[in-house]
């Protein structure tokens, strides 16, 4: 607790300057960032953060705190987001949250992910549910891609879906509730396949018993 304390009696003595982050110069942005970075492994090393800054000048500067995923640390950054204080204009955030935009994914007029060669449309990746892990309730999935054939399974390629799918499901449940991602060519017969953007909903209307079921029935039309 007293690590905690510290970080936060840290934040709020130095807020002014971090809010003011976004208008310094690189050189001091770096330096700034590095005394965050720094205070903050002094309670965890294995978390990092991000600052969102309000679009409007009355908005609330938000801190996110995250553990990239490694669930091992995320009781670290919920007790740590437990326990800050209340500041004026500024929100402080457990694990990066799911994209409020599922309206423009259902329209399909979501903007594309770019990564070096590769183009990506969060509203065209379909997946399809391989195998329900009961002991750990986690799911393997494969992600289908029109262009899989043309991209390959590449490090970017997996590293892109992975940060598309934590833009639509949110840290947490991404780690929580998945165990293994496949990816794939989309199928002829794609029939049966759920948009990745459904993911959550998909989740959250199966039981155990009935995800295993629809695995091995759904797995077997596009095999």
């Amino acid at each position: 607790m007293k690590k905690i304390n510290t970080f936060w009696n840290w934040i709020q003595d130095n807020n002014q300057t971090i809010k003011n982050l976004i208008n310094e110069t690189p050189k001091n942005q770096k330096h700034i960032s590095f005394w965050i970075n720094k205070n903050l492994s002094y309670y965890c090393k294995e978390i990092d953060f991000m600052i969102v800054f309000p679009k409007s000048s009355n908005g609330k500067t938000e801190l996110i705190l995250t553990a990239n995923g490694d669930t091992e640390y995320f009781n670290h950054v919920i007790d740590l987001v437990d326990n800050a204080p209340q500041l004026k204009n500024w929100k402080f955030t457990a694990f990066i949250q799911p994209l409020e935009r599922i309206d423009e994914l259902m329209k399909g007029i979501d903007n594309p992910y770019i990564f070096h060669e590769i183009t990506l449309k969060a509203s065209e990746l379909t997946f399809l549910p391989v195998e329900y892990h009961e002991l750990s309730h986690k799911v393997d999935i494969v992600v289908f891609l029109k262009n899989y054939n043309l991209y390959c399974d590449t490090k970017t390629l997996q590293q892109a879906i992975f940060i598309i799918m934590q833009d639509i499901v949110g840290e947490k449940s991404l780690y929580q509730n998945i165990n293994f991602v496949q990816l794939a060519q989309v199928p002829v017969n794609m029939e049966g396949l759920i948009k990745l953007y459904d993911f959550q909903l998909f989740l959250d209307n199966l039981n155990g018993i009935e995800l295993n079921n629809y695995f091995l029935k759904m797995w077997e039309t596009v095999r």
